[in-house]
């Protein structure tokens, strides 16, 4: 059965109305507030973002070309530490001091009863008394020959009485000498001792050899010592302590005596204190790989105390160079970048080449000039643009 041709001309149109429609066109999207073309960023002025970011311009710093910190203790400076000893056996009889007394230089300590002090005012007594024996038997012999050599001139004796005469003048000249040198000894004796002479029963008093505190006493009053090599006391003068590091072997050629380390102290961290490298170890810690230096520090009023914890710094030397503080810096894929500013809220992702940080400031190479402006607060809340 054959369809009527007039009843395909609806459907034709119909198909063809469809087929040639055209979509309405879609409405257009609104414009971002924030955008990124390339290393540059803009963010919106009305953006919360833009109220955390800080800027900052790009100052020139004076900054150490090398330097190191090590861990640093305080130390007795050995040449101001005295160890005293007893000049000679004998009963202590009186401690005049305690520990952690201030002692001047030549303050009595202690007093000692000995029997050298008895021994040595004898030997003193006996050799002045030698002494003046042999100034009178020299006296003697030389009137003796005087008298002589009158009667050999007036042919009354022989020569050889004369010659005799003067051998006795020239053993009695010598007897004088050895006899003074012994009473001269006797009395430097004394003087070591402190005792007077032609006196007896004298207490020896030892002295100290340095100002400073006493920071040991080994000995009390009534204790007989013989052993001269044991030391009684320690006299420290604090009003130099030294300060020693260990260094590491890396950095050991910054390092000569004289040099300037600044030294900050647990018990004063916000001080920082000078002190100038007194020795350098000729050895190397095998364990550590360090080298110990030391350094002396002053301390007049006697803050710094032996067993203090610290750090010391050694700069080797300064020189100007455009620095920016850490934080304006961000690691991206092992390249260092600061965003600098181009505009207020538009900012370019700039690579810079950075040197050796030092505190809070680390200086740029490359990259940047000083008197640009950078990021230094935030600089991580454009990192994802």
């Amino acid at each position: 059965m054959k369809m009527n041709p007039l009843l395909w001309l609806p459907l034709v149109s119909i198909l063809l109305c469809d087929c040639g429609s055209v979509p309405p066109p879609a409405a257009p999207s609104p414009a971002p507030t924030e955008q990124s073309k390339s290393n540059v960023i803009e963010i919106a002025p009305d953006s919360p973002k833009l109220r955390q970011i800080q800027v900052s311009e790009v100052k020139l710093e004076e900054l150490p070309t090398d330097e190191f910190t090590a861990p640093g203790k305080i130390e007795l400076n050995p040449n101001r530490v005295s160890k005293v000893l007893l000049p000679v056996a004998g009963r202590i009889s009186e401690v005049l001091v305690r520990f952690g007394d201030p002692v001047r230089k030549d303050q009595t300590l202690l007093l000692l009863e000995s029997p050298e002090a008895e021994s040595a005012a004898s030997t003193n007594l006996q050799a002045e008394g030698d002494v003046a024996q042999a100034a009178s038997t020299l006296h003697k012999v030389q009137t003796d020959l005087e008298r002589i050599q009158d009667l050999f001139k007036g042919d009354a004796i022989a020569k050889k009485e004369m010659i005799a005469a003067e051998i006795a003048v020239a053993q009695a000249k010598t007897a004088q000498k050895q006899f003074q040198n012994l009473f001269e000894q006797s009395k430097v004796r004394l003087e070591l001792l402190g005792l007077k002479p032609g006196a007896f029963r004298q207490k020896i008093a030892v002295r100290a050899p340095l100002s400073g505190k006493i920071t040991e006493i080994t000995v009390v009053a009534g204790e007989f010592r013989n052993d001269l090599n044991a030391a009684v006391l320690t006299i420290a003068d604090l009003s130099t302590v030294w300060v020693s590091a260990d260094v590491p072997e890396s950095s050991i050629r910054l390092v000569q005596v004289g040099e300037r380390f600044d030294v900050t102290l647990a018990a004063f961290p916000l001080e920082v204190l000078r002190s100038r490298v007194a020795r350098i170890s000729d050895s190397v810690d095998p364990q550590t790989r360090a080298i110990k230096v030391w350094a002396e520090l002053a301390n007049p009023s006697g803050r710094f105390r032996p067993e203090m914890f610290g750090e010391v710094r050694h700069i080797e030397s300064l020189h100007r160079v455009p620095a920016v503080p850490a934080t304006a810096v961000v690691q991206a894929q092992q390249r260092s970048i600061v965003y600098r500013e181009l505009a207020k809220g538009k900012f370019e992702a700039t690579e810079v080449e950075l040197g050796k940080r030092s505190g809070n400031l680390i200086p740029v190479v490359r990259g940047i000039n000083p008197g640009d402006r950078v990021v230094v607060s935030g600089a991580m809340l454009l990192r994802g643009y």
